[in-house]
């Protein structure tokens, strides 16, 4: 009796610890298969300041995570890193730049990052420093303009459109002071980084200034003396900002997902309420 009890609780034993045992693998391959999946639900983004990560975690964070992707967005200051993180992997995407600087980009550094999708533009301005009136612009002002390849040919086009200086034809969008051949007030033309710009307005007459470092400093197209025209075709086929990745992530879901709700109309009327005509639509 005494044996067969034993014998039986024995038994018994063994059963509950081989059942632990599976519980706790399979609680185990549970919690692994959890935290994988929280991972691959997570997408990671580069972006500027403003309005980039603004729009990323005011507008599409909130849409994404009710498709289950949670959006971590890391703010950067300057054009280079975010487009090393996205080559390194350290970021999934990047939304801070225009498609002409992404394609200097990859020419400059040997680098074949892609856009997959033209999400918004920012039109460039021309903001007063220590004069007003551009139109009566005296002769010997300085005007500080971006040094970066792609934004300074923008800017000097702008005041080209403004009748203040005339590029020679070739020039384009590539064009810096030196392919200036008529500058009748014999503006001074002061090359800065242009996120530098907005800190050194007050010391020059006039700055051209990018959107976002105009909207970062708290200026509007509303206080431009001077803007590009949002419908050249020009700024929408050369200067949209776009999400830009890796050739392998080029059709990764969440990214995918990311697009789709920034190319709605919901979104047109998040950024006219948001931005007015600093920041506009591009599709």
């Amino acid at each position: 009796m005494s044996h067969n009890v034993t014998r039986r609780s024995l038994l018994s034993a063994t059963a509950l610890l081989a059942t632990s045992a599976l519980a706790a693998c399979g609680g185990n391959g549970g919690s692994d298969d959890g935290a994988s999946e929280e991972a691959s639900a997570t997408l990671t983004v580069a972006a500027s300041p403003s309005p980039h990560a603004e729009i990323l975690n005011d507008f599409a964070a909130p849409l994404l995570a009710e498709q289950g992707i949670t959006l971590e967005v890391k703010e950067y200051t300057d054009y280079i890193l975010p487009n090393q993180d996205t080559t390194s992997g350290e970021v999934d995407c990047n939304y801070f730049q225009h498609l002409n600087y992404l394609n200097n980009y990859n020419e400059e550094n040997g680098t074949d990052l892609v856009s997959v999708g033209k999400i918004h533009f920012e039109p460039m301005g021309v903001f007063a420093g220590k004069s007003d009136d551009l139109a009566a612009i005296a002769d010997g002002a300085t005007i500080t303009i971006p040094n970066d390849a792609t934004n300074e040919g923008r800017a000097l086009l702008l005041l080209q459109d403004q009748g203040l200086i005339t590029l020679s034809e070739d020039a384009g969008i590539t064009a810096t002071p030196n392919d200036i051949v008529d500058n009748p007030h014999n503006v001074n033309f002061i090359e800065q980084e242009a996120a530098m710009l907005p800190s050194t307005l007050a010391d020059a007459d006039f700055s051209v200034i990018n959107g976002n470092y105009a909207i970062d400093a708290g200026l509007t197209l509303a206080d431009a003396v001077a803007q590009e025209s949002a419908d050249s075709d020009v700024i929408k086929n050369e200067y949209a900002n776009v999400i830009v990745t890796t050739p392998d992530k080029e059709s990764d879901e969440k990214i995918a997902a990311l697009v789709d709700v920034l190319t709605t109309d919901d979104f047109k009327a998040y950024l006219e309420e948001t931005f007015g005509d600093s920041v506009q639509a591009a599709f």
